[in-house]
């Protein structure tokens, strides 16, 4: 499998709340880091970040989808990859239904032939971080 399907993978296994799958998909290290989009800015090692996936399965978030809306895009070595590009999720969460747009970029490592994912960082933009808005001119 090539690291675009790994993470398409595991974008779906987030869809089907499938946790042992879900920290199956990372690369089992204490050296894993992950950025996070939630309140928390980041989270390290497996152990922690099965936790959060298995607390996050049970909680009463769902993503009905993940979808690719730039990229993907990728390169890929012998022994590394990276995947990056933005996402659009579908949520529900408490009988209500909304989309959030995120970026996603992941760097991914072999293990005994297949992608694990060594660090993950998703984001969402900022509506002006700096109060002048886009400084990139038309």
């Amino acid at each position: 499998m090539d690291s675009v399907s790994t993470i398409n993978n595991f974008y779906q296994l987030i869809i089907n709340k499938d946790a042992a799958g879900i920290s199956n998909a990372y690369f089992p290290s204490e050296e894993l880091y992950v950025i996070l989009e939630g309140p928390r800015l980041s989270n390290r090692g497996h152990a922690n970040i099965s936790k959060g996936w298995k607390d996050f399965c049970e909680s009463g978030l769902s993503l009905q989808s993940i979808n690719w809306v730039e990229g993907p895009f990728k390169e890929e070595s012998e022994t590394m990859a990276w995947v990056g590009g933005v996402v659009e999720l579908a949520v529900e969460v408490q009988n209500r239904t909304f989309s959030q747009v995120f970026r996603s970029t992941f760097v991914l490592c072999k293990l005994d032939n297949s992608w694990k994912i060594k660090h993950e960082h998703v984001s969402a933009a900022l509506d002006d971080p700096y109060g002048i808005g886009d400084w990139l001119k038309p």
